[in-house]
């Protein structure tokens, strides 16, 4: 019999190391599924069961940019195939689906009382400059677009005028989603150059992460992989390290934003109806008094920066979270047996 483990099923290897030391630390075994073309996984025995352990799902949105345009589709595949085998799941197939879709993000923090950005979604690219001028009321009004199937600021633009996005439109350097969805929003100002990121784990809060936006980046990963040059959407991913003297870290720990804090109380109750076990939720405090959220991210990554300081370390909490599981899992089966 297979020792059972926590199976973290995901398409880019270059993300997993943190992760794999956490849980080597807080000696939890686990194996990576990557759902990539010749990947680990490879095919699926639908008549069988699935080996033990508990199955942690931490997809992205972005897979498409790496390759791996099929990613999303298999894990629909297996998760599917998993949740109908009884099998335990961490951000299972329902979470792959918020992932992958800003615009059922924007539905369901809207529902729970959340203040979101106005947003209209636009279908292809031929609507595109007519819904401009219906969401700015045909005026020169700055706005941003976004793609629905994100991630890694992908379709982040900001237009200041009409004028401009339909050049944008019409020229070659339009990026098209890869789902076809382009999301048009409204600019946020932040009442100081920082966007903010609750880090959420097993239902509880872990801490929240200030993420330096004086640069104008639209790139905000905190992951290793954007810590290098790079232009994503027209936006420089910032490199820490490189700031003037005296100017803030990319990404550093805001300490006052904890567990009692009402918005991140908010956040939890919001995570703990929608099942979703582990998350990252982006929100701004803006200069007319508002405090927008507007990203769920459920494959969360953590800044090395930020956890070499932090009372609490994200990728720990989740091997400690999923290792919980497997344990309670494998005692109730063994009692069982």
């Amino acid at each position: 019999m297979t020792t059972p483990r926590v199976y973290v099923i995901h398409e880019n290897p270059e993300w997993f190391p943190p992760f794999a030391e956490a849980f080597a630390a807080e000696g939890v075994p686990v194996e990576e599924l990557l759902l990539t073309d010749g990947g680990a996984l490879g095919s699926i025995d639908l008549s069988a069961d699935p080996a033990p352990g508990v199955y942690w799902s931490r997809m992205s949105a972005s897979s498409h940019t790496r390759g791996n345009e099929h990613s999303k589709e298999y894990a629909r595949a297996l998760l599917g195939w998993l949740e109908r085998s009884g099998a335990t799941v961490v951000n299972g197939s329902h979470v792959l689906e918020l992932e992958v879709s800003k615009v059922a993000q924007h539905g369901l923090l809207r529902d729970a009382g959340f203040d979101v950005p106005r947003t209209t979604a636009v279908f292809g690219s031929s609507a595109l400059q007519d819904a401009a001028r219906t969401f700015t009321g045909g005026a020169d009004v700055p706005f941003i677009t976004k793609h629905n199937q994100g991630g890694k600021g992908l379709g982040v633009r900001r237009f200041d005028t009409l004028a401009e996005f339909d050049a944008y439109v019409d020229s070659p350097e339009f990026e098209a989603p890869v789902d076809g969805i382009t999301l048009l929003q409204e600019l946020l100002t932040a009442r100081e150059p920082f966007i903010t990121r609750a880090e959420f784990v097993g239902g509880e809060f872990v801490y929240a992460v200030r993420v330096d936006t004086s640069a104008g980046s639209f790139e905000l990963c905190p992951a290793d992989a954007c810590e290098v040059p790079q232009v994503i959407a027209g936006a420089v991913c910032d490199v820490p390290g490189t700031a003037a003297p005296g100017a803030p870290a990319a990404f550093s720990i805001r300490d006052e934003v904890t567990a009692e804090h009402p918005l991140v109380q908010q956040l939890r109750r919001f995570l703990a109806d929608q099942r979703i076990q582990v998350a990252g939720v982006e929100f701004m405090e803006t200069t007319d008094g508002r405090t927008v959220v507007y990203d769920v991210n459920t494959n969360t990554n953590y800044n090395p920066a930020v956890e070499a300081v932090a009372p609490v370390s994200g990728p720990r909490a989740i091997a400690r979270f999923t290792g919980a599981l497997l344990e309670q899992a494998y005692a109730a089966s063994a009692t069982t047996a």
